[in-house]
């Protein structure tokens, strides 16, 4: 690939030919800049058309709102429990304690570095944008098509999933017994709902995401506590933390160990939207790269504490694999709890669930606005518009849900498919997240950090991030259960060829010339290509 160097507020002086102003140390190790005013819309405003946009969308959010969507689209009560059934056969009990305690801190290191990078170039085009910056247009853009396909996927995964728990939801309280074709209008209804939310405003969307914070909170501690409380048998601790369990196929323990890393992966996914909202943000330097880090953080102590209640209450094994709601969290409910406790848990976490993608979607459609701002996208110029009403990107939004529910439709016919939308969710965004890092460590002379840093330990945390994203990346290509037919098939590689595919083909037929970020610069009033005034993109 290609770089174009460029000079840019991240990584030169002053443009009155002064030096940038000096940073101290912070309590933390982390620096911030003498004076700044990191909480200061104006100032925010300003560090954006320094980058070279002109500000558009409305900075409603606080700190504790930017931490707040990235904690609702981690969600382990979506990821968890949507996948628990894939960890029960896949590697069982050892494997997703020991593994969600791994991941976790391997996560921790990838988060890390995204936000030391988000910090210096806090935009909503994000990772794409921090990878154009660094290495060039191309590195922009295919980091942009694969952070997009992450995304979508995320999208389509988290509101199946949630379909999937208001199936069983259903069966249990009406006696609904769920098909592909029920299930996929349970889905356009949370697609519908996530859409019509999103069209009202950041505002909204962050006193949602405020609200989904607590919920998680106080569902996690709900759930762990009735199922501790209850039931009159648990598992003793041997059972949850050494129990391997290999219901694919495979013969090799190793490689079913690793493959069950897929449930603690899926969860760690969608930490980016603190930097797609950075543009709402308030103090967007300082509180997306906090925001991300927090996230990650709190995720990986309450996930822990779920997943260790859920297998400690699990009174048959096989039958919890083999429930007939489809949904194994529902049927350990159902064992430890009867009928009516099983059905409140499940409640909380349908909630927990629409909270999760209704912040997936706000953080899609900022991405979908952000590549069509830069003219990346079939047709930027209708899907880059903005409210003048409410500052939002509504046909981003209506993009994102259309894209999600077209990915959703093999589900039909497959009931392999759930688990290929998870797999293109990984093997989208998680290499995304890994190559603005990489480009940091490649240019580590020149650039420049935000007042979020690592400091001296930026390059080893990167490196570590770098090495694991390319060890997942490559471990969720490989097949999942064995024998492999059109049905247990994965298809995420697959997936992957496709998008890169179409992504070089759009490149060669329109995107090199479509395809621009602006100049950097001090003068917000220059018309750069991809830049756009107020005026261009409400119209």
């Amino acid at each position: 690939m290609t770089r174009a160097r460029r000079s840019d507020p991240a990584g030169r002086s002053d443009p009155a030919g002064q030096s940038a102003p000096s940073r101290r140390p912070g309590p933390t190790g982390r620096s911030a800049p003498d004076g700044q005013a990191l909480a200061d819309p104006r100032s925010d405003h300003e560090f954006l058309r320094e980058l070279g946009y002109t500000p558009v969308l409305k900075r409603r959010m606080g700190p504790f709102a930017n931490f707040a969507i990235s904690f609702s689209v981690i969600s382990v009560l979506s990821g968890c429990l949507t996948l628990y059934g894939f960890g029960l056969a896949t590697g069982g009990p050892a494997v997703m304690m020991w593994g969600w305690i791994v991941v976790g801190i391997m996560v921790m290191f990838v988060g890390a570095g995204l936000a030391e990078v988000t910090s210096a170039y806090p935009t909503s085009g994000a990772l794409y944008f921090m990878a154009d910056r660094l290495g060039g247009k191309r590195w922009g853009w295919y980091t942009g098509w694969l952070n997009l396909l992450g995304l979508l996927g995320a999208i389509a995964g988290i509101d199946y999933g949630c379909a999937l728990f208001m199936g069983a939801f259903a069966g249990l309280q009406w006696g609904f017994e769920p098909t592909p074709g029920s299930l996929m209008v349970i889905y356009a209804c949370i697609l519908a709902l996530h859409a019509t939310l999103n069209l009202f405003g950041v505002r909204l969307v962050s006193i949602l995401n405020t609200v989904s914070v607590w919920w998680h909170l106080a569902g996690v501690a709900l759930i762990v506590g009735v199922l501790w409380l209850v039931p009159a048998h648990h598992r003793s601790p041997s059972f949850v933390f050494t129990t391997f369990v290999n219901g694919t196929g495979w013969n090799s323990t190793l490689y079913v160990a690793l493959i069950g890393l897929l449930l603690a992966q899926y969860t760690f996914s969608g930490y980016d939207a603190s930097a797609h909202l950075s543009e709402e943000t308030t103090g967007a330097q300082v509180n997306a790269a906090r925001g991300i880090v927090r996230a990650i953080r709190w995720s990986w102590v309450a996930g822990f504490f779920l997943l260790a209640g859920l297998t400690f209450a699990i009174q048959d094994y096989t039958g919890v694999q083999n429930t007939p709601t489809g949904v194994p969290p529902a049927q350990i409910f159902l064992d430890a709890l009867g009928l009516s406790g099983a059905k409140a848990l499940l409640l909380v976490v349908i909630v927990a669930q629409l909270f999760c993608g209704n912040a997936e979607v706000a953080a899609t459609s900022r991405m979908v606005f952000a590549f069509s701002r830069d003219g990346a996208l079939p047709g930027s110029g209708w899907w880059r518009h903005v409210s003048p009403r409410t500052g939002t990107p509504t046909r981003a939004v209506l993009l994102s849900v259309a894209v999600a529910a077209v990915l959703a439709l093999p589900s039909l016919y497959s009931p392999a498919a759930y688990a290929a939308v998870t797999s293109i969710n990984i093997i989208g965004i998680t290499p995304a997240y890994a190559i603005p890092v990489y480009l940091r460590l490649r240019h580590r002379r020149t650039f420049r950090p935000g007042p979020w840093n690592l400091g001296r330990w930026g390059v080893p945390v990167g490196r570590v991030a770098v090495l694991w994203v390319a060890f997942v990346t490559v471990l969720f290509c490989l097949p999942q259960t064995h024998p492999i037919s059109l049905t247990t098939f994965n298809y995420a590689p697959v997936a992957l060829f496709l998008v890169l595919t179409l992504a070089t083909v759009w490149w060669a037929v329109a995107g090199r010339r479509t395809y621009h970020l602006p100049e950097p610069g001090p003068n917000p009033d220059r018309d750069f290509p991809g830049q756009h005034t107020p005026r261009q993109a409400t119209e």
